[in-house]
């Protein structure tokens, strides 16, 4: 049967179902909580609660919904403590952004005003403190009508409800200073506490720093200084790690035994790994293309390898940064042995931290790659990510365990689990089948959860016994009644982009059980380009890319330069070449899949959301390589994007990735679709919400409005109720299937079953 024309049990309902993910766990007593994502019910997301037998409770039926607007992205949403009758939850409902309670036997409660201003009061990253009757946040304050009349601060709100109908209740931790914060972490002894500052027009992945301040015993937060980072060195999360008072390192000798657990469990399951990699419904056709491919491409069996071929010994990991040069921050420790205490550590500028017995643990990417380090002293120094970009607040790449031990979460494009012992630097991956473990940590005891996924189970809540390394599914698990040999399999490849610099993808080849196209005809393929830009496309079973790939649509995920998950230099060069370095990349992995046969040269099309909107819409005003382009809620005024017209925490981004619009404004018309619309030629779908307030629904209709008098077919969907990126399924579903008719119209395909698109000219 001809590609595209295959018959499919992967429908747009289905892959509507399965959209979004579960985020935000946390242990409340011994039960794990997560948020969940809910599609068939306006997109709301409910708080679950996993009880100790395994069943799985929605605490918050319809309409609430648990979700924070700070930052327009959203942060940790919620916070709970066990009681003698039943857990106390704290939480923001999305609606109103205002912070509930909701107490054992009654109905949520509202702790916070509302505010006469349109932005409102948001709030994030919920600490409560029963001891003090409060809960701790960030509070976001809009001051005026533009989007960038906000403040930012840590704030204290009084459980009692006192706050619900007077803002002057609530108590201010700090001062707004800062643009920009994170929640405050507090110390094991709860003398101290540390968050995450930057400012305009610093983005965080640019630059952040760490703040420690004392937790006096009336609540106030004195003496706060910076302690770590700077305008070129990125931060990404901070925490802090108990001690004990006589000897910090006698918990982790004593409970080491907890890594050679793991090591065995990782050493002694690989056979179980590699045996569902080699099964049936695995990834064997990424394995016979490797055997037939060139130089440019390795199996996602072999990138993915099981976690404990992913450890290395002592004599393979990279020198410390003892044996480099040293930046400042870098400081030997004091003792050949042991690194300096936090009652010892100073900031570089010779600033003391007194903290007895707890240590500062935090994620830098001062050496080009985020490491994690402790007391300033890197643990264990790769060419390796332990972090990202904070695009929301409460992000968790480590968590510190209570023997010593350290969760994280760890990667080079893809990412696995491991325990780290900061004493000797050795790190230990879990067995599993995972390739990418979401930025959400939680533990308790021995217990770590998270949240993983796989080109083969869509994201799952997985617990992972730091004591014997044993990882398993225990929430959320991915279930889609399909059988997976529909599933796409994909294919881990580097490409060789303009100047001979590598361009990261995953490339899904059309694949069905049962349907092969004539010999003679080759697949259409659909680029995709990831938002952003300061992002990555995980390597993860998508129900939206199976519902192309089982019907003989090939698609190809770039990480194009500007993308994390492999350093600081591959993430800079997208620095002031944003619509040159994306356009180019997707555009050497279009073209490299149609020179090798892959692809069919005039049937490649590009599609992006956000900033991959952007890329999509910009290589159709400057390239001549696709023959239609999918674009979803993008960025389409440049000049207008960055003169007010997104949202305070991007309000600057485009300093950084096209230049200052004062300096450079040619610069920003060059680049921007809205002044090229006439240079389009070929069809195109916009998808747009109209509550989006990131990239405005305003700009669509500039960008269409240049368009008129030319004979260009397009066709614009716009969806109420709707912000940046699409939450209901049935907004899911009218997208896809009038993507999949774009795509059957321009290469003449014929899908059984599709409405037709109707174009505008």
């Amino acid at each position: 049967m001809p590609y595209g024309s295959w018959p499919s049990p992967i429908d747009a309902r289905l892959a509507a179902a399965h959209d979004g993910r579960p985020e935000y766990v946390g242990f409340v007593g011994d039960e794990v909580w997560w948020t969940a994502p809910r599609p068939t019910e306006e997109g709301r997301r409910t708080l679950v609660r996993r009880h100790p037998d395994g069943t799985e409770e929605s605490l918050l039926p319809a309409p609430w919904n648990v979700r924070s607007r700070v930052h327009e992205y959203g942060g940790h949403p919620w916070a709970a403590v066990p009681l003698r009758d039943g857990p106390l939850l704290v939480f923001v409902h999305h609606t109103d952004q205002r912070l509930y309670v909701r107490r054992p036997g009654d109905q949520p409660r509202p702790l916070t005003p509302r505010s006469a201003l349109g932005g409102g009061l948001r709030w994030a990253e919920p600490l409560l403190l029963l001891d003090r009757g409060e809960v701790w946040c960030v509070l976001e304050e809009f001051t005026g009508p533009a989007p960038t009349d906000v403040r930012r601060l840590l704030a204290a709100v009084p459980l009692d409800g006192s706050a619900a109908d007077d803002r002057g209740a609530v108590r201010e931790l700090t001062d707004d200073r800062h643009r920009f914060l994170t929640g405050p972490r507090l110390s094991p002894d709860g003398r101290h506490a540390a968050w995450l500052v930057w400012d305009h027009p610093r983005m965080p992945w640019d630059g952040t720093e760490v703040i420690v301040a004392e937790v006096t015993p009336d609540g106030t937060l004195a003496g706060a200084r910076v302690v770590a980072g700077g305008p070129e060195e990125s931060i990404a999360q901070v925490d802090w790690q108990r001690s004990t008072a006589d000897d910090p390192w006698s918990a982790v000798d004593g409970d080491r035994s907890a890594v050679d657990g793991v090591r065995s469990t990782a050493d002694g399951d690989r056979s179980a790994v590699d045996g569902v990699r080699s099964t049936a419904d695995g990834m064997r056709s990424a394995v016979d293309d490797v055997r037939s491919a060139g130089s440019g491409m390795h199996s996602a069996v072999d990138d993915l390898r099981s976690t404990g071929d992913r450890t290395q010994s002592p004599a393979d990991r990279p020198q410390s940064t003892a044996d480099r040069p040293q930046s400042a921050a870098d400081r030997p420790p004091p003792t050949a042995d042991r690194p300096q205490s936090t009652a010892d550590l100073t900031h570089p500028s010779g600033d003391p931290i007194r903290s007895p017995g707890d240590r500062l643990l935090y994620v830098s990417d001062r050496t080009g790659w985020w490491n994690l380090y402790r007391d300033h002293a890197p643990l264990c120094p790769r060419e390796e990510e332990f972090g990202g970009a904070l695009w929301k607040l409460g992000l968790r790449w480590f968590a510190p365990l209570d023997n010593g031990l350290v969760a994280v979460v760890h990667g080079r494009g893809t990412t696995a689990l491991g325990v780290l012992d900061p004493e000797t630097g050795e790190l230990v991956d879990a067995a599993g089948p995972w390739t990418e473990f979401a930025s959400t940590l939680a533990v308790r005891g021995d217990r770590v959860v998270a949240v993983a996924a796989s080109p083969r189970t869509g994201y799952e809540v997985v617990e992972l016994d730091a004591r014997t390394g044993r990882a398993h599914v225990i929430g959320g698990a991915h279930e889609d009644g399909v059988d997976p040999v529909y599933y796409p399999e994909p294919q881990i490849r580097t490409f060789a982009g303009p100047d001979g610099r590598e361009v990261h993808a995953h490339v899904y080849p059309p694949h069905h059980p049962a349907c092969a196209a004539p010999g003679h005809e080759l697949p259409p393929y659909v680029v995709w380009a990831h938002g952003g830009p300061t992002d990555r496309a995980p390597l993860v079973l998508d129900l939206e890319i199976a519902y192309f790939t089982s019907r003989g649509i090939g698609v190809a995920e770039v990480d194009y330069g500007g993308s994390t998950g492999y350093g600081r230099e591959y993430r800079e060069r997208l620095r002031e070449q944003w619509g040159v370095v994306d356009v180019e990349d997707c555009a050497a992995v279009a073209r490299a899949l149609a020179d090798e046969g892959t692809a069919d040269r005039a049937r490649l099309a590009i599609r992006g959301g956000s900033a991959g909107g952007w890329t999509a819409a910009v290589s159709l005003t400057g390239t001549e390589v696709y023959a239609c382009a999918t674009i979803r809620y993008p960025v389409l005024d440049l000049v207008g994007w960055a003169a007010g017209g997104t949202h305070d925490l991007e309000s600057r981004y485009p300093e950084s990735l096209v230049g200052p619009l004062a300096e450079v404004p040619a610069r920003y018309a060059e680049r921007s679709p809205v002044e090229h619309a006439e240079r389009i030629t070929v069809p195109f779908l916009l998808l747009q919400g109209l509550e989006d307030v990131i990239c405005p629904p305003e700009q669509c209709e500039r960008f269409l409005a240049r368009l008129a008098g030319r004979r260009v077919p397009y066709a614009h969907l716009a969806f109420e109720g709707e912000g940046h990126g699409f939450r209901r399924a049935e907004t899911t579903v009218r997208a896809l299937e009038a993507e999949l008719s774009l795509y059957a119209q321009v290469f003449g395909l014929r899908p059984p079953g599709i409405p037709t698109l109707e174009f505008t000219q």
